[in-house]
């Protein structure tokens, strides 16, 4: 099902931005906001990958409703039997050219900005090209240079990367990635990733990270753990690991996990019981100004995502992904330690987290405002 909220302007060409998971709404808000600002309209298209939280992200950070709504539910996708149905319902839209660009577009040409390396990145840079748009890609040339590891991820990042004709590479290293891979597309190479400013903004205005600059809450908090990728659900010498350590750290210190809707499903049953009767707190999805606070204040992180190791590089929190391979180089070797689930490298960092810690450092640049100095062609 199709929800269209809003009619199209005189004009053929418009900025449409495609997105729909949480992550997301996160690091193209600044966008979105700066386009509001400067009065460049646009349109925004909402894949229906996470509709519940994206309909809570919006609400937070002061976004509008989308033009048009896909997926057809208000749940977010968090099984693989979920996944299945729901690509199958966003990609039925490919089949008409002319149709999709109707519909999903409101018959408009111009550039669809899509985001990073999700399920929605490749569906919405097929729809885009399907309707004779351009595509921008946002977080573009981010690799493990293997196929497998983050799966579907890495093959989703160099698949979108040869669709786009303009892509936003958010440091060098990015950009020789996909110099290396040939893409035919513009490369615009920024001065770091749009999660600066999301971060930046949350730091300046929210009450419950006041003191952060200063470092006056640092550490104070309990310990935080999230997990939520396929390689570690669906692993289960992973997923048990991370259990076992989070319950034996416990022991020493509070510890709150914090657990996206996959991980709720893979934790049920004994694992999660563990985890109760260890001690660990379990805690759903919080505002994103409180989930920074609780990085924040955390004495230190242990995550898969990346997203959040940018965030705790930002914050200059000690922070362990749980991960063989990154795909970012954010906080490496400053305040984040790749784990590559090695007990030598675990304990090591376990030892003394606080020789981790770094003072919040975040760049006065306005990633953002380059995006829209690329889109330029179009506006």
């Amino acid at each position: 099902m199709i929800r269209v909220s809003s009619a199209p302007g005189p004009s053929d060409r418009l900025i449409h931005v495609f997105i729909g998971t949480k992550a997301q709404y996160v690091k193209l808000s600044p966008l979105l906001k700066r386009l509001r600002a400067e009065g460049v309209p646009y349109r925004l298209i909402d894949s229906g990958q996470h509709a519940r939280v994206s309909a809570s992200m919006r609400a937070e950070m002061g976004l509008p409703e989308p033009d048009v709504r896909l997926g057809g539910g208000d749940r977010d996708v968090t099984s693989v039997p979920q996944a299945l149905r729901w690509t199958l319902g966003v990609a039925r839209h490919l089949v008409s050219g002319a149709r999709l660009r109707r519909e999903v577009f409101a018959g408009r040409g111009g550039v669809c900005v899509v985001h990073g390396d999700t399920p929605t990145t490749l569906l919405s840079a097929l729809m885009a090209k399907r309707a004779g748009l351009a595509v921008a890609h946002v977080e573009a040339g981010l690799r493990t240079h293997h196929w497998l590891h983050p799966f579907p991820e890495e093959i989703i990042r160099v698949a979108v990367g040869r669709l786009a004709d303009v892509l936003f590479a958010p440091d060098s290293g990015a950009a020789a990635n996909l110099a290396r891979t040939g893409v035919k597309g513009r490369v615009v190479v920024q001065s770091g990733n749009t999660v600066l400013e999301s971060v930046r903004a949350a730091v300046a205005s929210g009450e419950d990270l006041a003191g952060i600059g200063t470092g006056a809450d640092a550490g104070t908090g309990p310990a935080v753990v999230t997990m939520h990728r396929v390689e570690n659900l669906h692993r289960r010498p992973r997923l048990r690991g991370l259990v076992d350590l989070a319950a034996d750290l416990a022991s020493c210190g509070p510890v709150r996990w914090v657990l996206h809707g996959p991980t709720e499903r893979a934790l049920a049953g004994g694992l999660r019981d563990r985890l109760a009767a260890a001690g660990v707190e379990l805690t759903g999805l919080a505002p994103h100004d409180q989930f920074l606070a609780m990085l924040a204040a955390a004495p230190f992180v242990i995550t898969d995502g990346g997203s959040i190791q940018e965030e705790c590089a930002l914050l200059g929190t000690p922070t362990l992904l749980w991960r063989n391979r990154t795909d970012r180089a954010d906080g490496l070797g400053r305040n984040v330690v790749l784990s590559r689930y090695d007990p030598a490298v675990v304990g090591d960092f376990l030892a003394d987290p606080g020789r981790w810690r770094r003072p919040v450092s975040i760049p006065e640049v306005s990633p953002s405002a380059e995006i829209l100095d690329g889109l330029a062609p179009w506006l």
